[in-house]
């Protein structure tokens, strides 16, 4: 058994996303700094980006004031540029986004002031936005995670407030092909509480991952604490956990894209820059990890030419597209990266 396990491995780490050739640029949204936090989808043929935070005229360290954006723009299917689509319904970012039919579901988020529980649609029809509202989350939640599985969204962790010195534990779902949808809340995220994790659908079931949990040190303040645990919830047995991350992984692009061999998680920050002086920071794990279900394990299988966190992955004609995010704290980049995957 271990022996199969072993050739498993080295099959899909050698035949899978280590190519770098597969990795191109579209066209860059048009803001010089780019955005954390995005929401990003596809509607109707499109490719959405709305909302976000950066910091325009100073960096952090050198005293700027992080501004949050209302704008989305919009990328056509034969769309050489990106143009202004107009504005989602108010400045937000660090929300979960998912493309549910030819629409963008945006659930919670923050601005500089609070978080928040609105939940709503955008779409792209006939060259006009459309915004729709859904219910709002029985809770304000910001950082948390999301993805699609089947038609119902789920979402996971997170915090409730910018002053909120844990982590939650919460975990929600919606039917979102319902003519009535509404939020039901599920058993607790099991480990700790945790915000910035990773989720994804995969094998009928939604999967988190990772994330950071904040802990009280001995002077009374939050200290994040990183995470490499991993669960899957099943409709009708709960939670399980799976094999744990080789190492942390914070913030890497979410819903992690899926085929079906598994599912993969790009990058994120694993910790081993703590402490490092924003402006000496060398940028995000490249790190391209597949959880491979027939292993039953984590396999390396290459590297990001361009790591982003804090930014959803979206699925756009067969490829997986990671639109603006965070190169490095504080550090945002306009650049939109695409990767086509084996076929």
């Amino acid at each position: 058994m271990l022996a199969m396990r072993l050739l498993i491995i080295a099959a899909v780490a050698a035949t899978l996303v280590s190519c770098t050739d597969r990795w191109t640029q579209l066209p860059s949204i048009p803001d010089k700094e780019g955005f954390a936090g995005p929401f990003v989808g596809t509607s109707n043929g499109a490719l959405l980006i709305a909302g976000g935070a950066n910091f325009p005229d100073k960096k952090p360290w050198e005293g700027g004031k992080k501004v949050w954006y209302d704008t989305v723009f919009v990328l056509e299917p034969a769309g050489k540029e990106w143009k202004v689509a107009g504005k989602q319904p108010m400045a937000l970012a660090y929300g979960v986004s998912v493309t549910q039919g030819d629409s963008v579901v945006c659930v919670g988020g923050s601005d500089a002031a609070r978080h928040y529980s609105d939940a709503y649609r955008l779409e792209w029809k006939d060259h006009t936005l459309v915004t729709v509202q859904l219910p709002s989350l029985p809770m304000a939640l910001a950082n948390t995670c999301g993805a699609l599985v089947g038609e119902t969204l789920y979402l996971a962790g997170g915090q409730e407030s910018p002053e909120a010195g844990v982590t939650s534990k919460a975990a929600w779902r919606i039917d979102l092909s319902s003519r009535a949808p509404a939020w039901e809340r599920i058993d607790d995220c099991p480990g700790s509480g945790r915000m910035l994790a990773v989720a994804t659908s995969f094998d009928g079931a939604f999967w988190m991952m990772g994330g950071v949990d904040l802990v009280r040190n001995s002077s009374g303040q939050s200290e994040r604490c990183y995470l490499k645990d991993a669960y899957r919830y099943d409709e009708g047995k709960g939670w399980s956990r799976v094999v744990d991350l080789p190492r942390p992984v914070v913030g890497a692009p979410s819903p992690a894209p899926a085929d079906a061999r598994g599912f993969y998680v790009f990058g994120g920050d694993d910790g081993s820059q703590v402490g490092t002086p924003p402006d000496q920071h060398v940028g995000f794990s490249k790190h391209i990890l597949c959880y491979d279900k027939h292993a039953a394990n984590w396999v390396e299988v290459g590297e990001s030419p361009a790591p982003r966190v804090t930014v959803p992955l979206v699925v756009w004609n067969g490829a997986w597209v990671v639109v603006s995010g965070e190169a490095r704290p504080g550090v945002r980049s306009p650049e939109v990266w695409t990767f086509e995957p084996h076929r």
